[in-house]
């Protein structure tokens, strides 16, 4: 991983996947931006009385579960495991506080290139196996759009969480 002080959401070429994953990579890189100097027990607290699974272990667990769900599961149609029942739809940000912030954000840089591979493998017009409800495949391009935009709103909800629990500000 680069300097995350040193991070850009400007491409070095102007054509739309250089755009697209330029966008993938600085929302990706806020996310352990935001994790910086977070003490073991503040990344498993839930400051909000009203979402009592809203840590940054969880909201980085739901992360890395998001982006192996849309590459791994959704595109290419695997099995992507995870503990997840109608009774437990939220497994992995309730099962995050068991696992150290580091281990977290290693599985989740791990999953980001693992999916990088699979996005750079060809067009972005290519097709989901698993399809939408309707019936039609997602296109490639709408799930890296999807990806940007998720992981810029949990950015949001991380910048929220630090503040609360260690006064912790900053882009």
């Amino acid at each position: 991983m680069t300097d995350l002080t040193e991070r850009t959401d400007l491409p070095t070429e102007p054509d739309e996947r250089s755009v697209l994953m330029t966008m993938l990579r600085y929302v990706r890189e806020t996310v352990h931006f935001k994790c910086i100097g977070v003490s073991a027990a503040d990344a498993v607290r839930a400051p909000l009385d009203t979402s009592p699974l809203m840590t940054v272990n969880g909201l980085v667990n739901h992360l890395l579960w998001v982006e192996k769900h849309w590459i791994e599961g959704v595109f290419l149609g695997r099995d992507i495991g995870g503990e997840f029942t109608d009774e437990d739809p939220d497994w992995e940000m309730r099962t995050a506080v068991e696992h150290p912030l580091d281990e977290l954000l290693a599985a989740y840089a791990a999953q980001a290139a693992a999916n990088d591979e699979v996005i750079a493998a060809g067009d972005l017009d290519r097709m989901s196996v698993k399809k939408r409800r309707g019936g039609d495949p997602f296109p490639m391009r709408w799930i890296v759009l999807h990806l940007i935009e998720e992981t810029a709103r949990h950015n949001g909800h991380l910048d929220v969480i630090r503040e609360i629990v260690d006064g912790s500000t900053g882009a």
